[in-house]
């Protein structure tokens, strides 16, 4: 079998990132998250492995080139630390879009 190299480019870090925070964010996941992922900073080569094995239910989410490219970008804890402040940057842009929402609600009331 042949072993496949995944090398991330920065502009593909930043779309998988992006695409990963989108989705806690829709599915209102963006305490859990940042909980699992702060956590296993320290242990994140493990915390690859552990990618690796739970595949089949990734897979579900991701393409296999994506999920490869994921697996292999999370090794490294600066891409979890960014993956973090950009769920927390999407979770804040829809927190002050409701905000926004509500202000504009209660204006058009008065």
């Amino acid at each position: 079998m042949e072993n496949v190299d995944f090398k991330v480019t920065e502009e593909r870090k930043k779309f998988l990132i992006n695409k990963i925070a989108q989705r806690v964010v829709d599915y209102r996941l963006t305490p859990v998250a940042i909980v699992f992922l702060e956590s296993s900073k320290p242990l994140s080569f493990i915390g690859n492995q552990f990618l690796i094995f739970m595949q089949p239910f990734y897979r579900a989410l991701f393409s296999f080139r994506e999920y490869e490219e994921v697996t292999a970008m999370l090794e490294e804890r600066k891409n979890i630390e960014t993956l973090i402040c950009e769920i927390e940057r999407l979770e804040e842009e829809r927190n002050e879009a409701k905000r926004a929402a509500k202000r504009a609600a209660k204006n058009s009331r008065h």
